[in-house]
């Protein structure tokens, strides 16, 4: 866990898949002034540590565990959660389970609202890797081949962002990953969170929803129903913005963060 110290606000940052804490390294440069916790998430990279259960790999679980760090730290309020990627599910399931502890909210797409659209098959092609990762053939291919990891995580990345290009950290997300299990720990996520569907209630913290306009994975129509899941959101696009927006456009994700510090 990174730390930078400042005063009663303490933004806390979860990660995707495939990445790591540092994802956040050019975000946190322009947040010294604040104290931000990224957290190394249960079988995630820098969190491999044996591969977690199923039920260690819920997003509800993987909250849990984010909350009782900030207790350890003796954070009970002000905190502003940002996630993308699976650390939006994480940062969601959070805001449910303590919303009194949370100042703000800043969240790219996934969120109950998308619903079974994921599932059409018109997305096959973006969302195969889902139920590619839900088959143990996944990791009898990749898991603890370090040019497979390589050939597999690169093609993600150059697939989902919108530039094509790799990330600046891309030689410290293999290493991570690559190691014998921490692939297959990774993958433990797709078994435990199935689809985007949700009986929830609505998040009732202030939330900025920060829509990559040209995520492949999740089209801007599907922010549609932003309402019914969050009672006070703003949705925020980034126009020419692929699936990683802390790593492609940080001074958006800053800008978010601040827009709830005051």
């Amino acid at each position: 866990m990174t730390t930078d110290i400042r005063d009663d606000r303490t933004v806390v940052l979860l990660h995707g898949w495939p990445g790591l804490p540092s994802d956040y390294d050019a975000v946190t440069a322009d947040l010294t002034d604040h104290r931000t916790l990224t957290p190394d998430l249960l079988g995630m990279g820098t969190g491999f540590d044996g591969i977690p259960s199923v039920e260690a790999s819920t997003a509800e679980s993987h909250a849990e565990r984010v909350l009782a760090q900030l207790d350890e730290a003796g954070i009970t309020s002000g905190v502003i959660i940002v996630g993308y990627d699976i650390g939006s599910r994480i940062a969601q399931a959070a805001l449910r389970a303590d919303p009194s502890r949370f100042h703000g909210a800043v969240l790219t797409p996934a969120y109950p609202g998308i619903g079974d659209r994921a599932a059409s098959p018109a997305l096959a092609s973006v969302f195969w890797y889902q139920h590619f990762h839900r088959d143990p053939v996944a990791t009898q291919l990749i898991d603890g081949d370090e040019r497979a990891v390589r050939t597999y995580l690169t093609h993600t990345w150059s697939s989902w962002r919108a530039d094509a290009a790799p990330p600046p950290h891309l030689d410290q997300i293999i290493a991570a990953y690559a190691r014998p299990g921490a692939f297959a720990a990774s993958l433990q996520w797709y078994v435990a969170n199935r689809g985007y569907t949700a009986d929830t209630a609505p998040i009732t913290v202030p939330t900025t929803m920060l829509w990559p306009g040209a995520d492949p994975l999740f089209p801007t129509d599907w922010a549609d129903r932003l309402p019914d899941h969050f009672t006070d959101v703003r949705l925020d696009v980034i126009p020419g913005c692929g699936h990683f927006a802390p790593v492609e456009r940080p001074d958006a994700v800053v800008r978010a963060i601040r827009s709830h510090l005051d």
